[in-house]
């Protein structure tokens, strides 16, 4: 294992471990305007939502490694405190990328861009109209981390008005995870998708507490078809299916015939890969199920 003390190596090295390995990082192309009502649209991935009551986001602009610099969005908002978050998809995604060259502070990335910046209800600072969802805020607060070239600047802002793309909304104006089409930043030049094959659930747990992986048989808990997330998965229920429910499983025709094996490993074999099936669909119950069958597996 690569053992690093972060004062043993340059900002530079470090930078890039850190951004490598904490992802993905959520994109906020935050737009801006100085005091000569020049925009400035600029991409940050230091960025993430804090609290919903009040509705605060927090993004940090650093100071540029190489010189020591700050960005112009950094120096907008201390001047006038607001600041739209448009929130990144795939659609804008080389527009987004485009907005983070260093250009001079006169120049309006929208044009560099080919953006579009339209009026926000309560600030002044454009919104980006190709943005899925652009929130306004107030800029309530500004910690500065350090003096030199890495230290960041936390921006904490307070949403005081949404607005959302309705094409990405479903019937009950939910957003639609398949439809806003996140992207996320990693590590150099890599970003990658959520949305597609990307996506995948995790089922919450209930107000009741899980039976946890101590109580899972050791047969299941070895069996070279589950991994350690099928499992967690099944440790998740707060009850098993009872001895009725089993039996009653038990003498479905389908059942029977899985049950006709040549010999106890066989057919346990047959209903592991059974119950993956159906945790992979997230049907556990039906996958405890199946794994309950076997009545070595029954005392839990």
């Amino acid at each position: 294992m690569l053992e690093i003390d972060p004062n043993d190596i340059s900002i530079k090295e470090l930078h890039k471990y850190l951004l490598s390995s904490i992802g993905p990082r959520p994109i906020a192309l935050a737009s801006t305007i100085d005091v000569n009502g020049v925009n400035n649209v600029s991409p940050f991935s230091f960025f993430n939502v804090f609290s919903a009551n009040p509705p605060i986001l927090i993004f940090s602009p650093a100071r540029r490694v190489r010189n020591n610099t700050t960005k112009d969005t950094l120096e907008n908002v201390k001047k006038i405190k607001e600041v739209v978050i448009n929130i990144v998809n795939e659609k804008i995604a080389e527009k987004m990328s485009l907005t983070s060259g260093e250009y001079p502070s006169e120049i309006d990335e929208f044009v560099k861009a080919g953006l579009t910046p339209i009026i926000s209800k309560k600030i002044k600072p454009k919104r980006v109209k190709e943005s899925p969802v652009q929130l306004e805020c107030k800029v309530n607060q500004i910690i500065e981390l350090g003096k030199e070239g890495g230290a960041g600047n936390l921006i904490i802002c307070e949403v005081i008005f949404i607005h959302i793309h309705s094409s990405i909304l479903n019937e009950k104006n939910e957003i639609e995870q398949d439809k806003i089409q996140l992207i996320g930043r990693l590590g150099n030049n890599w970003y990658c998708k959520a949305f597609d094959q990307a996506l995948f659930e995790i089922q919450k747990p209930t107000e009741k507490m899980g039976i946890g992986l101590d109580r899972i048989p050791e047969r299941i808990r070895k069996s070279y078809i589950f991994n350690q997330n099928d499992l967690a998965k099944l440790a998740s229920v707060s009850n098993i299916p009872s001895n009725h429910e089993i039996e009653k499983f038990r003498e479905k025709d389908i059942i029977k015939l899985l049950l006709q094996g040549e010999n106890d490993e066989e057919i346990r074999e047959v209903l592991h890969k059974k119950a993956k099936e159906e945790i992979d669909k997230n049907e556990i119950e039906k996958a405890w199920k199946f794994l309950l069958i076997d009545k070595l597996n029954q005392k839990l």
